[in-house]
């Protein structure tokens, strides 16, 4: 019998597999992407104390979508100015599970141009 492939729990067993070798301190964050069909989410997280130091989403801009490249920009952009008003100069790069190209390289590149390092 045929079984449907489900895209997200391949997604979420890659980004476990991803999540094992990387952490994120109070020093230099995980900058972790999630993903979805009409947004797109950032977020500096610092894994040993278990808090976010800092979020930006599409959800905040209303005049720009979050499924194209212009909005994963935009969110790109936000974090990477928010962390670098909060201090942090390098951060570790978490795409989630997913590829890298399309909306979570637009993302990361814009979050560089801000200053971010990774």
């Amino acid at each position: 019998m045929f079984k449907p492939v489900d895209k997200n729990r391949q997604r979420t067993k890659r980004h476990r597999r991803i999540r094992f070798n990387i952490k994120g301190t109070p020093e230099r964050p995980r900058l972790n992407v999630f993903r979805s069909n009409k947004h797109i989410y950032a977020q500096l997280i610092d894994d040993i104390n278990g808090v976010t130091l800092a979020q930006a989403n599409s959800g905040e801009f209303n005049e720009i979508s979050g499924s194209n490249i212009a909005g994963a920009q935009a969110v790109g952009a936000a974090i990477g100015k928010r962390a670098v008003e909060k201090g942090f100069k390098t951060v570790v790069f978490d795409r989630g599970g997913y590829l890298y190209h399309g909306r979570v390289k637009a993302l990361a590149d814009a979050a560089r141009a801000e200053g971010l390092e990774f």
